[in-house]
């Protein structure tokens, strides 16, 4: 007479997995609402491709700053970059999504339509590519993330993380690297310019801008006026990123 239960052991294995899965997933998001990453994922994976390719001298420059030591002119210039809905989008753009598949069906170029979120998500816990298994566990993150930060966090953190040039994360370290002054004191223009590198910024240089560069720069300038400028995201005081007034607002290609 076979055993009644034999696959008990199976299903209290997966139920400690499900719960070891949330316990390392949940603990350290709810952590660094309130803490500053010591390093990101993105950080380490770039420190291990420079000493691969044997660059010895290579060396991680991040220097964490809070919300108040970075001027607003920063995080509207990475918004008009990187996601013009933030302020009132749930960690995903889904027109952007459709769009970006709609483009690839007609043969376009796939691009991405990962917002501040996402990339916040992706770039402090996991690696690069495009597979489906990373692709799900950043979305799952993602969610995490925008259930238990509010909007300045996850602002503040990506400006923080975001890598800037080679080597070069967070808006401290490349606003003294590139303009030798704290990202407190960053102007509009500096702000447009280092924001405009986001895309690619191992192969774009805020230091040698190419012609290419420069008119994203203007671009972005143009963008930052037009969604009202750091107002847009109420950036003094407590956040309440409340859906701003309708304007008309010109997207990204």
């Amino acid at each position: 007479m076979a055993k009644k239960g034999g696959g008990g052991w199976l299903r209290r294995a997966l139920l400690k997995a499900v719960l070891a899965w949330l316990v390392i997933t949940i603990v350290p998001v709810l952590l660094l609402r309130w803490i500053a990453p010591v390093t990101s994922a993105f950080m380490l994976e770039a420190k291990w491709r420079a000493l691969h390719a044997g660059e010895r001298d290579y060396r991680t420059d991040y220097h964490w700053v809070g919300s108040r030591q970075i001027s607003p002119q920063a995080g509207i210039a990475a918004v008009a970059s990187e996601d013009q809905t933030f302020p009132y989008n749930h960690g995903f753009d889904l027109r952007s999504i459709d769009e970006a598949i709609l483009t690839a069906e007609r043969g376009g170029r796939l691009r991405g339509a990962s917002t501040i979120t996402q990339q916040v998500a992706k770039n402090l816990f996991l690696w690069g590519g495009r597979s489906f298994v990373r692709k799900g566990i950043e979305a799952y993150l993602t969610v995490l993330i925008d259930v238990s930060w509010p909007k300045e966090r996850i602002l503040t953190v990506y400006l923080n993380i975001a890598q800037f040039g080679h080597g070069i994360f967070g808006v401290q370290a490349a606003s003294e690297r590139f303009f030798h002054q704290p990202a407190s004191r960053l102007t509009a223009a500096q702000a447009a310019l280092l924001a405009a590198v986001l895309p690619d910024p191992v192969h774009w240089h805020v230091a040698r801008p190419s012609r290419f560069v420069l008119w994203r720069q203007q671009w972005l300038l143009h963008q930052m006026a037009n969604l009202g400028g750091p107002a847009y995201l109420r950036s003094h005081g407590p956040p309440r990123m409340a859906r701003p007034r309708a304007r008309k607002v010109v997207r990204r290609d």
